[in-house]
């Protein structure tokens, strides 16, 4: 499953542009007065205006299974990376073969570098943002994360993904391209104590050829 597009808020579009056009040195491809689409790998990353809009989402990006450190000296002068413990910034998910790393975008969203050592995306050329290849994850609160995770299941055709424990509290949907991670309202969102709140999300995704819009 891919993320092909993901349609999100920020309340100052400006400012957004900016950090990811300036800081992230991702491409803009389209730009008007309320939204911004940027060129996220093969994923484009749409924010539209809201000015009252007070939340934050949490997104991932995949990035080569063999270019962490690489990207952790990149984001050095770039962004401040969340600290998990003893000073470390690396996250581990034993279970998922795969390692990341957090940080906050100009709008407090939870951003994520994650590399997944079971897909066969090894680069040699050293860490840059086209070494970004897609949008990994987004995720969707929701009162009843089994629930909707079972809906979407019978709906779309789609599948729980297969290397997550899921439970009424965290669904996990898609695979590791990319992932609907499904939570209850305040959660804390991973690794920080930002509780997670409903917010309005547009995710157009492709499963076996097949393009799908959800509006969560």
């Amino acid at each position: 499953m891919k993320l092909e597009h993901i349609q999100i808020q920020t309340n100052n579009i400006l400012k957004t542009t900016a950090y990811y056009q300036d800081v992230l040195e991702l491409s803009i491809i389209r730009k008007n007065e309320n939204s911004v689409s940027i060129q996220a790998g093969n994923s484009i990353l749409k924010f539209v205006e809201n000015s009252s809009f007070k939340s934050i989402y949490h997104f991932a990006f995949n990035i080569p299974e063999n270019k962490l450190d690489e990207a952790i000296k990149w984001c050095k002068n770039k962004v401040d990376l969340i600290l998990i413990e003893d000073q470390n910034v690396i996250t581990n998910f034993e279970n998922w073969n795969a390692q990341a790393v957090y940080f906050y975008d100009n709008n407090g969203n939870l951003l994520e570098f994650i590399a997944r050592h079971d897909i066969n995306n090894s680069q040699t050329t050293e860490f840059n943002s086209k070494s970004i290849l897609n949008i990994s994850e987004i995720g969707i609160v929701n009162e009843n994360p089994l629930e909707l995770g079972n809906k979407l299941i019978e709906k779309y055709g789609l599948n729980f993904f297969s290397k997550n424990t899921n439970t009424e509290a965290f669904a996990a949907i898609g695979n590791d391209e990319g992932l609907l991670i499904i939570v209850k309202p305040n959660r804390n969102w991973y690794p920080t104590q930002t509780p997670s709140e409903k917010n309005k999300t547009e995710v157009r995704l492709e499963n076996n050829g097949i393009f799908t819009d959800l509006q969560f």
